[in-house]
């Protein structure tokens, strides 16, 4: 099963421009269960894009009020729901933020 890790933090400056310690660490020992991730732009650079009426809008992104933001992902394959967590929870910014586990949901399933 593939699940999508979003990472979740506390968008300080200079916190999203670094790699985490141990974040290499934490790659090596998921090996090929992790199958991709990346850091994100900062949320002031994102776009939201919805179609009305015909008409596709474009504003600027997240209107959230949330202090957090997603400034990462990895998708991860594993056997189970456990593993993945097992997994998260290693990642080194799951003691200072927030890892999110979304299963995929294929629509051919």
């Amino acid at each position: 099963m593939k699940y999508m890790m979003f990472v979740i933090i506390e968008p300080t400056p200079g916190r999203i421009s670094t790699k985490p310690e141990g974040a290499d660490t934490w790659i090596a020992e998921a090996g090929g269960r992790r199958l991709v991730g990346d850091r994100l732009r900062p949320p002031p650079e994102a776009k939201v894009v919805c179609v009305r009426d015909g008409k596709t809008i474009v504003t600027d992104g997240p209107f959230t009020e949330s202090k957090e933001a997603i400034v990462g992902f990895d998708i991860l394959d594993c056997a189970t729901l456990a593993e993945a967590v097992e997994i998260a929870a290693r990642h080194p910014l799951a003691t200072t933020g927030r890892l999110e586990l979304r299963a995929f949901w294929p629509f051919d399933a």
